[in-house]
């Protein structure tokens, strides 16, 4: 099963992280990283940068509207993300668990859906284009 872990912080959280020394955060990151791809549990994983140079895109009316950064609280936005393979969601928490974040901060885990959950659609023209997409996709990432 893949989850993703949604990193998500607090202003307690960023201010915190202001006393601490970049590269003891850098060095925690990368071996929290490297245990999990040691593992083979880690498929994806990036850091975010700041709101300030994101948007949104709403749809709320019939033209979508777009409105750059930054955007929401704090405790909305989320920094980084993990995607992982594990057998369980007991799995998940474990290693979730083991993430080197400190008070404030806190990771949203979600499964990733995969077509065992469109099994009911299965004859559907996108959902059988779907498995062929993450074939391409697959070895697109092998030829990088």
């Amino acid at each position: 099963m893949k989850y993703m872990l949604i990193m998500r912080v607090t202003d307690e959280a960023l201010e915190a992280s202001k006393s601490q020394d970049f590269e003891e955060i850098i060095n925690a990151m990368g071996a929290f990283n490297e245990s999990m791809i040691k593992a083979g549990v880690m498929l994806a994983g990036e850091g975010l940068s700041d709101a300030k140079e994101g948007f949104v895109v709403d749809f709320a009316a019939d033209k979508p509207i777009v409105t750059d950064g930054p955007y929401g609280e704090t405790h909305e936005l989320f920094n980084g993300f993990w995607i992982i393979q594990t057998s369980s969601k007991e799995e998940a928490a474990e290693w979730a668990s083991r993430a080197p974040l400190g008070p404030g901060s806190k990771l949203e885990v979600r499964r990733v859906t995969d077509e065992s959950d469109f099994e009911v659609f299965s004859d559907n023209e996108y959902i059988q284009k779907e498995a062929g997409w993450r074939e391409e996709q697959a070895a697109k990432s092998q030829e990088n």
